[in-house]
């Protein structure tokens, strides 16, 4: 049976904190349970204090088969990042907007380029998307139709291959939407004239939908930090983008989208468990699945942010 464990972001303490309320040991440097196994939902870096401490949790439980994981949007932004086009500029340009968000991981491994470029090569190993036996699990949405294209285009591999990573950097690529899809959720731009200021100071243009539960409005289809559904036009949204995820499919186990307030699932069988630990008075949250078709709300397990 898995524990499906949002969004970190370098919150090590409330990782082990967690890791300890679920019932895993840690021995010999890695943490594990007798029954049981985790699934991270990816989004190990970025904003928070421990980012190295963070990963030299994850990794070898994932590298000795104690937990699985799937790649987030920030592991990709990192690949990303690194990564040379071939011409002296980088997959992911190296602005002042896009360091600035990497900093702090970038930081954690300013002396040791060695040690960046191996944890690089390790983020690659991390899957786009889980499917197992009874449960799906993916950072941001399910998405039927990219999955069928890129395990076409990879031979059946669920891995960002260099291909698919540099086509998935090209916006005029269909696998550029592909892995936002996957990775980012479903977006749709606002109506002339609107805009609002995310968590980290940007100006965005576009919002991250219900893409299971469209409503008729923008504020009503919006998906995010609860802090700014005020700025969203409640007026008829004019976008038809919508994902078909039917409520007799597999449950798919979300992170990525900064809830608030008490976890509770999306839908029967679609939950996130991302509720913002990087953020004061957020929270590290897990589903303790243990094999219902039915997901249930009593089955969250959570621990308060710390430092």
């Amino acid at each position: 049976m898995y524990d499906v464990v949002g969004d970190i972001h370098g919150q090590a303490r409330e990782l082990e904190a967690l890791l300890a309320k679920l019932g895993y040991k840690c021995e010999d440097g890695c943490y594990s349970h007798q029954n049981r196994k985790v699934i991270f939902l990816g989004d190990f870096i970025d904003r928070g204090n421990h980012q190295r401490e963070v990963i030299n949790i994850v990794r070898p439980m994932i590298d000795t088969g104690a937990a699985f994981a799937v790649m987030g949007n920030h592991e990709f932004n990192a690949i990303a990042y690194y990564t040379q086009t071939g011409n002296g500029s980088y997959l992911r340009p190296r602005n002042s907007k896009n360091t600035l968000q990497h900093q702090a991981f970038l930081k954690e491994y300013q002396d040791d380029p060695e040690g960046w470029g191996d944890v690089i090569d390790w983020f690659k190993t991390l899957p786009l998307w889980l499917e197992l036996d009874d449960i799906r699990v993916v950072h941001a949405c399910w998405e039927g139709m990219y999955v069928e294209r890129i395990l076409e285009l990879q031979n059946g591999s669920n891995l960002l291959g260099d291909e698919l990573l540099h086509a998935a950097s090209d916006r005029d690529k269909w696998q550029y939407k592909a892995v936002e899809t996957l990775l980012k959720g479903v977006e749709v731009p606002l109506p002339l004239g609107y805009s609002f200021e995310d968590k980290d100071g940007i100006r965005r243009y576009d919002i991250r939908v219900r893409w299971w539960d469209m409503g008729k409005t923008y504020r009503q289809c919006y998906m995010g930090p609860e802090e700014f559904r005020d700025e969203i036009p409640d007026t008829p949204i004019s976008s038809s983008d919508k994902v078909q995820y039917s409520a007799s499919d597999k449950p798919v186990f979300l992170g990525h989208y900064w809830m608030s307030g008490q976890p509770t699932l999306l839908t029967d069988n679609i939950v996130c468990v991302d509720y913002s630990v990087a953020k004061s008075g957020g929270k590290l949250v897990a589903y303790r699945w243990d094999g219902e078709a039915t997901l249930d709300s009593a089955k969250f397990v959570s621990v308060g942010r710390i430092s």
